[in-house]
Formats: C-alpha cells, structure tokens, sequence
C-alpha cells in the first residue's frame, strides 16, 4: 500500500508513520553518507534525511546531483525532533525526483539588491520571508472579513472601471471607454453609499489605483482597500468602528501568526500595547500646533505629510486619530463640521512607530444643495455624479464610512520598511513586470 501524501504542515500528526510529501528542495547539504535536504511545499518547511545505506544507490546519486528547487516526491518515515523548528523531520526511504533545473537558481543565499529580487519577485516569493509575509496579509484579510460578517456587513462589490472620479482628477488613469472616458476606480466608495442606502451596514474590497507619480516607501499605483459604509453611522460612530477593527485584526495577527512574526523578527510590544487602551484623538489644529512645537513647519491648510505622520505618530505608543481636517485638504463628499466651518468631520488613522496614515474615513455630507456647491466650487462634471447626487433626492440620510488600506497595514504589523514587499507584484511608476 502506497503511503500518504500529505502536507508538511500536518506531519506533527503522523509521527512513526510512513507519509509521502511532495515539494521542491530549498537547501542541501551533505556529510559524506547523508544528505540534508530542505524541503518546502506551500504549507511550511521540514528537513528530510537520507541516509547512504538506507535507499537504493540510483536515489542516493539522484539527490547528491539536485540543484535548488528541484521538484520532488519523498517517502519517509516522520521522526520527532525538537531542534528542528517544525517539531519532526523526515527519515527518507524513497525519493523520485520530478524535474531538477539545469540552471543555477538566480536567487542565491548571498545578498541580492532590492530591484534583482523585484525583477524576479516570480521566484523571490518561493523564499520562507515571502511565505510570512503573505501568511500574515491572508490572516488579516481573513480577519477583516469575520469582523465585518459577525457584525452583519454585506460584501458589495463596486467596479473597477468608473466614470465618477473619486478621490480628485490628479491621481487618476484615464481609460477610453468605446466612445466614452473612462477611469480605474481610485475608491469603491460612492458605490459603497448607494449600497448603504439599500443595505444598511456593507462593504467592498478589491484593487484601487492611483497615478500619483510618488516614489515613497508607502505608495503604489496599484493596491487594495477595505471600504466599509454605513447608514446613521455618524463621525463618532465611524471612529470606534474603525477602533473596533484595527484591534480585532491585531489580536488575531498575534494569535495565529506567532511563527512567521519571529521569523520576520517582528518586536511584539508595540503591537500588544495596541490592545492595552483606546486609541488616541487629537484635532488638526491640534496636530498643527504640535507638529510646530517639534520643528515641523506644516501650517493650517496643508495636509500632513509622510514626514509629518513619522514625528507625530512617534511621540504616540497607540494608533492616533486626527480629526477635522480643512476643507480645501479633503475630498468634497465629507460633512462640513458644524462646529467648525473650515472643518470637515473626517479622520485620518496614523499607525505608531512612524508608520503613518493606515486610514482615511469621514461622516459623508448628506445636504444636497451642500454637496453640490462643493462640487461645483471643484469642478466636478455634475452630470457623471447624477446617480450619486439620487442618494440625496430620495431619503437621504446621515452615513459614515472609511477606506482602510491592506498594503499598508500590513507594513505596519509586520514591522517592515517597504510597502512594495507586502503585495505579491507590485506596481509602482517603475515596475510594470513581472
């Protein structure tokens, strides 16, 4: 009887048992009469031993002449063993080897340059900080989904192409639409709003696209973003939403990703201390002045920029909100402060440890003579905004909502410099490929 195939990740439960695995050799080494072969296969990464008098002569030769990622099928028997980080290694009975390069395999255990692992981020994935780093992006993608599905949100997803310019014309790709123009959606948002009206609590979350021709650690041109919206949700509401969720995902990072976190040599205390109390809030004036006490020269009117987030989130060991920016700073569906004219009711979330806005969310105007005046003061072309301008014609109503962007909230919790390593390909102003 043939022995099982099963994954590495479940071999602690087959111990002194024959099971057969099946993946690619990531690193060898020998000793004479034994090959070490690492061996991954998508769910982790074991050592299988092949001892010289324990397989046939043919095998032992077959595997002596591997070259890195060579595809394989290995028989073994599971040993326990607690030095090896996976708890078991594999003692090799039979190895058939599917296809073994003919080629040295680019990327080798020497330091390579950002842009050659770029050029081949096909084969820089296969590598174990690649696999966390994806492990934790799909953990946090999990966990937005089961906060919003155990608190009633229904998925609604908005288009990709748009004829309504969302977040201002600087930042667009303009597509020719048969005999119309056409843009990449830069937000799901006004979409979101019209779902809200229908449904109440809903989301969407898909790829956005900015042609900002920025080259900073936090942007991309291509990236993807969480945008719940809901109805009689106002600016508060919409904070401890935001509040609510940005906790949910760091506990659940913290508790299902121990072991890919310590590979990436992630520091746990300023993630735990996210846990430990509310998040802070603190007005734009408020942050203006501040930042002035600290040497910033940003005054009233200017959005805060990424040098400005870094000096403001350090003086902060928890994830800060600052409130009510300036009218003429944000995008024109935002609620006028009653309070404060100059003033919309919105919020930019900024990550600690200099890690910046993770955030943008507002309380939406919902006074259509107001939001059409600003329209008209930006420019706007009415006439692609008529179905959006609907919402406030028939039954309009207070409504809050947010974006929350994966990329960079995936920098922040794994602690990591880039934004560019936190997607699987990604796409800058000079990075089509691959």
């Amino acid at each position: 009887m043939a022995a099982p195939w099963i994954t590495i990740k479940d071999m602690p439960q087959h111990v002194e048992e024959e099971v057969s695995i099946r993946g690619w050799m990531y690193n060898k080494r020998s000793s004479g009469k034994i090959h070490f072969l690492q061996i991954r296969d998508g769910s982790g990464f074991v050592q299988a031993v092949m001892v010289k008098k324990e397989v046939s002569p043919e095998e032992f030769e077959a595997a002596k002449k591997l070259w890195m990622e060579a595809s394989v099928e290995i028989t073994g028997t599971v040993r326990s063993d607690d030095r090896a980080p996976s708890g078991v290694e594999l003692t090799v009975s039979n190895i058939k080897v599917n296809h073994n390069p003919t080629d040295e395999y680019p990327i080798g255990k020497k330091d390579h340059g950002v842009d050659f692992l770029l050029d081949n981020r096909h084969l820089w994935l296969r590598s174990q900080r690649q696999r966390a780093i994806m492990t934790i992006r799909e953990r946090i993608v999990w966990s937005w989904r089961q906060f919003l599905h155990d608190r009633d949100f229904l998925l609604v997803d908005s288009p990709i192409i748009t004829g309504a310019i969302g977040e201002g014309a600087s930042g667009l790709f303009e597509l020719d639409y048969f005999d119309q123009k056409a843009y990449l959606a830069q937000t799901g948002q006004l979409y979101a709003e019209a779902a809200a009206a229908a449904y109440g609590k809903v989301y969407c979350f898909g790829p956005t696209f900015r042609a900002e021709k920025s080259k900073t650690r936090r942007h991309l041109t291509e990236f993807w973003m969480l945008e719940p919206e809901v109805a009689y949700y106002d600016h508060k509401d919409n904070m401890d939403l935001q509040e609510a969720l940005v906790s949910y995902t760091v506990e659940q990072v913290l508790e299902h990703c121990k072991e890919e976190l310590a590979l990436l040599e992630r520091e746990l205390s300023p993630l735990k201390s996210v846990l430990e109390g509310p998040f802070y809030r603190i007005s734009y004036r408020d942050a203006v002045k501040k930042l002035n006490e600290l040497g910033s020269s940003i005054k009233f009117g200017d959005d805060l920029g990424a040098e400005d987030e870094t000096i403001l989130t350090q003086q902060y060991d928890r994830p800060i909100f600052v409130e009510c920016y300036p009218k003429g700073a944000k995008a024109f569906y935002m609620k006028e402060n009653p309070d404060d004219k100059e003033t919309v009711l919105c919020a930019d979330l900024l990550a600690p440890e200099g890690y910046g806005e993770i955030i943008g969310g507002s309380q939406r105007e919902d006074d259509l003579d107001k939001l059409t005046a600003r329209m008209e003061s930006d420019g706007l072309d009415m006439d692609s905004y008529g179905w959006y301008l609907d919402l406030r014609r028939y039954g309009t109503f207070v409504h809050s909502g947010f974006g929350i962007g994966l990329e960079r909230t995936i920098a922040w919790i794994c602690g990591l410099h880039h934004i560019r390593e936190v997607i699987p390909w990604p796409r800058t102003i000079y990075r089509l490929n691959p």
